[in-house]
């Protein structure tokens, strides 16, 4: 055979030239072995939220004031020149005209925002190791809401193919039980992820970098109540 490939060398080199393509399709495109030498850094600032939860707060009720009505026998100017009569007659017995009333209409009472909302780290954990070295903190910072974030602070792990951050059921004792909060933005740096609503964080307590193609969590930190 090496003596038909060294008779034909066109076949040979594009023989090589398929398996050098493959190998490295195995490498790279599969195992993603590059990454593993190239960091992702992000530095992502504190997450915003949407807005303070409006709640009514005690005794701020606002209603408009309706304007006092004239007194009813407002004086009137004096003139040294007597006051003209009318041609027609006026009986002492004529009814007395009532001044008109103005009516008082109430305005609905507005409910004020509660500007108070802070944001609070509600839960809170360290990064340690799996399959590969991972450090940081991660913290779940919500503001009365029912929006709430997971953030990483000062996290570093190893760059890896198809990485993915989990919320674990860790009674589980596996990864069968889970919340998929998206692609991992970067293996170095601090960043955000938003939790859905309703998620219960006393049964998905645990936060895992996972990578799905191989199937292997690189690091996780156990959230606990802070």
């Amino acid at each position: 055979m090496l003596a038909r490939l060294r008779n034909h060398p066109i076949r040979w080199i594009a023989g090589s030239a398929v398996t050098l393509a493959a190998l490295a399709w195995v490498a790279f495109g599969y195992f993603g072995v590059h990454t593993l030498f190239i960091d992702d850094v992000v530095a992502e600032s504190a997450p915003v939220f949407d807005g303070p939860a409006p709640t009514p707060v005690d005794g701020v009720v606002t209603s408009a004031e309706a304007p006092s009505p004239p007194p009813a026998d407002a004086p009137r100017p004096q003139s040294d020149e007597p006051p003209a009569t009318e041609d027609r007659d006026v009986t002492a017995d004529s009814p007395a005209t009532t001044p008109a009333t103005t009516q008082t209409v109430a305005t609905p009472a507005t409910v004020a925002l509660d500007t108070t909302n802070e944001v609070v780290a509600e839960y809170s954990g360290t990064f340690v190791g799996d399959a590969h070295a991972t450090s940081g903190t991660a913290v779940v910072l919500g503001n009365g809401t029912d929006q709430r974030f997971l953030r990483f602070e000062e996290f570093e792990t190893s760059n890896g193919p198809d990485l993915n951050v989990y919320l674990v059921n860790s009674s589980t004792g596996d990864v069968s039980d889970f919340v998929d909060l998206g692609d991992l933005k970067g293996n170095i740096g601090s960043q955000n992820y938003e939790i859905p609503a309703g998620v219960d964080l006393d049964v998905y307590d645990q936060v895992s970098i996972w990578c799905v193609r191989f199937r292997v969590s690189f690091g996780n930190a156990p959230l606990e109540v802070a």
